[in-house]
C-alpha cells in the first residue's frame, strides 16, 4: 500500500472495506442470540443483548424475558448501539472521503477520533453486560459468553486499530500522495 500510495486503485478502499466488516460484525453482535449460552447438558439458558431466555428441561419451550426491563439492559444496549451508530457514520465518511481524488488528512484524521469515541461507548456496553447479567439473573449450570459477544470484542478491536491507522495515515502524507524521491538501500554496479 505505501509502495504504490492510495492512488493505487485497489489499496485505496482498504481502510473503508475494514470499517465495513466491522459494521458487519456489529450487526451480527447486535442480531445475534449467542451473547450468553449454557455450555453443558441440558441447555437451559440463553441470551442476547436484548433478552434473556430460559428452559426448565431439554425439551421444553423457551421463555424469554426483556433485558430492557433492567436499567443496566437499557444502558448496556444504548452504548453498544450509540457505538455501532458512529462506526456506520465513520463507515460513510470514510467512503466520501476516499472517493474524492484529493485526499483530505485533517478529515481522515477526524474519522479516526471518531472511531476511538465509537470503541469507548461499544467496551462500555460490552462491559456493563457481563458484570450486571452474571449479579442479577440466576444462571444454572456452566454458561459462557459466547460467539455473538466475540463478534462484538471483535467490533470493538478493529474500531481502536482502525482509528490508530486512520490518525496516523496523515503523517505519512507525502509518502502516500508519492512527492517523496523513493530511497534505495543499495546501488547497482
Amino acid at each position: 500500500m505505501v509502495k504504490y500510495g492510495l492512488d493505487y486503485t485497489r489499496c485505496r478502499w482498504i481502510l473503508p472495506l475494514l470499517l465495513g466488516i466491522g459494521v458487519i460484525f456489529g450487526i451480527i453482535a447486535l442480531a445475534g442470540r449467542g451473547w450468553l449460552e449454557s455450555q453443558t447438558l441440558p441447555y437451559m439458558h440463553q441470551a442476547s443483548l436484548w433478552e434473556s431466555c430460559t428452559r426448565p428441561e431439554q425439551g421444553g419451550e423457551w421463555t424469554c424475558e426483556s433485558l430492557m426491563r433492567y436499567a443496566w439492559g437499557r444502558a448496556a444496549a444504548a452504548t453498544y448501539l450509540v457505538g455501532f451508530i458512529l462506526l456506520v457514520i465513520c463507515f460513510a465518511l470514510a467512503i466520501i472521503a476516499f472517493a474524492i481524488d484529493t485526499l483530505r488528512f485533517n478529515f481522515i484524521r477526524g474519522i479516526g477520533g471518531l472511531l476511538f469515541v465509537a470503541a469507548v461507548f461499544s467496551i462500555m456496553g460490552l462491559v456493563i453486560y457481563p458484570v450486571k447479567f452474571s449479579t442479577e439473573i440466576e444462571m444454572t449450570g456452566i454458561n459462557m459468553f459466547s460467539w455473538a459477544y466475540g463478534f462484538g470484542w471483535t467490533t470493538a478491536i478493529m474500531e481502536i486499530c482502525l482509528g490508530f491507522f486512520f490518525c496516523c495515515l496523515p503523517n505519512y502524507e507525502d509518502q502516500i500522495l508519492g512527492n517523496v524521491k523513493p530511497t534505495y538501500f543499495y546501488s547497482s554496479p
